[in-house]
């Protein structure tokens, strides 16, 4: 110690690191260890940051570091904290978040890397956590992130780009999530001043509207059938589980999500809704919809849609949306529609001409790679 006063900064350094060597390697005598963690609880106060940086970097790998070394090194200048804060197994949940809640943004972005990062460290990212620690946390595979911190990143950050990209590669976002972040997305676009300059702001909002519509329909394609029901319920909540998007999802041939719509909306058991979609009269398939609130011009191109999936499903007919879509609006007599059935016509007719131009896009394209 004596040495210390007078020695160069780099021989301090170097000495610091052979002393938590020698410390962790566990070959000393008791006195001899206890002196030696005196040693190192005083480098601790050493002037020099390159003398403390040496010594967490020794400590940092090691469960058997004295803590209250570690936790003085964790608190330390960012240069110096770094090694511990990034993989110290010393340190403790309630040590982290109590370090992430000092909102130093070095220190979040370090802790949000770890190897390992628990639930309840997670979540302290999401709810306090800089925009940058959480874009760590959000490409941390290693990272135990729950639906709820999930939400949170979105709900703070949702705006930012690169978070949006960073979570929607990431295949634990639960599904509600992901539609939080086309909702994002298309607010994104909508507001962008090139999209309102080219085609005005209230042109770019029925535009994003639409699309986001589209990008909802893609996205149930993504997920798993025992997420159904929380997006269904997501979509609800959100006033997005409106008519139009009903007749979208028959049109499309989604027919178990609109399996668990129908569960949702009318209360039924799941084994009834789906033994009436597979083989059900007409009959107690409209009142089935009539009890899901779906109005009653709707049930006709409803029930024609049903079973000409229900033949493709048999193998009975090849078809696709395209001619489903078309089909379902002659069933309310086509272009000349009567006046109750006009709107839904309007519907069913948009969605034909999308998919007739999805169709026609796709077939130039595998023109163009011939």
């Amino acid at each position: 110690m004596k040495w210390m006063e007078t020695a160069k900064v780099a021989e301090r350094a170097a000495a610091a690191v052979a002393l938590a060597h020698a410390y962790l390697d566990g070959k000393l005598a008791f006195e001899e260890r206890y002196a030696a963690e005196a040693a190192m609880t005083a480098l601790l106060d050493d002037p020099s940051s390159k003398v403390r940086a040496a010594l967490a970097e020794a400590v940092s790998m090691s469960r058997h570091a004295p803590v209250q070394v570690v936790a003085a090194l964790a608190a330390d200048q960012p240069d110096v904290a770094g090694p511990v804060l990034a993989r110290s197994p010393v340190l403790s949940d309630t040590d982290l978040i109590e370090c992430i809640s000092e909102g130093r943004e070095a220190s979040q972005c370090l802790i949000a890397g770890r190897p390992r990062v628990s639930m309840g460290v997670a979540a302290a990212i999401a709810e306090v956590g800089a925009l940058e620690a959480c874009l760590v946390l959000a490409d941390n595979s290693g990272a135990d992130i729950a639906s709820l911190s999930f939400r949170r990143l979105i709900e703070r950050f949702g705006s930012d780009a690169r978070l949006r990209e960073a979570l929607f590669a990431d295949p634990r976002l639960p599904s509600d999530c992901r539609h939080k972040l086309l909702v994002h997305l298309g607010e994104a676009l909508r507001d962008a001043p090139f999209v309102k300059a080219l085609v005005g702001q209230v042109r770019a909002e029925k535009l994003t509207r639409e699309a986001c519509v589209r990008a909802s329909l893609t996205l149930i394609d993504s997920v798993e059938q025992n997420e159904y029901e929380a997006l269904v319920e997501h979509l609800r909540l959100s006033g997005e589980l409106s008519t139009g998007f009903v007749i979208r999802l028959v049109a499309h041939g989604k027919i178990d999500f609109f399996g668990t719509v129908l569960v949702a909306l009318a209360g039924q058991p799941e084994a009834r809704v789906r033994a009436l979609l597979s083989n059900g009269r007409d009959v107690a398939i409209s009142a089935l919809l009539q009890k899901a609130g779906l109005a009653r011009e709707t049930h006709t191109p409803v029930l024609r849609a049903l079973d000409l999936w229900r033949d493709v499903a048999c193998g009975k007919r090849i078809a696709g949306p395209q001619e489903v879509s078309w089909l379902m609006l002659s069933a309310i007599g086509g272009t000349d529609p009567q006046p109750e059935s006009a709107e839904l016509a309007g519907l069913l007719r948009t969605i034909h001409l999308e998919v007739l131009r999805e169709n026609a896009r796709i077939q130039a394209q595998a023109i163009a790679a011939a």
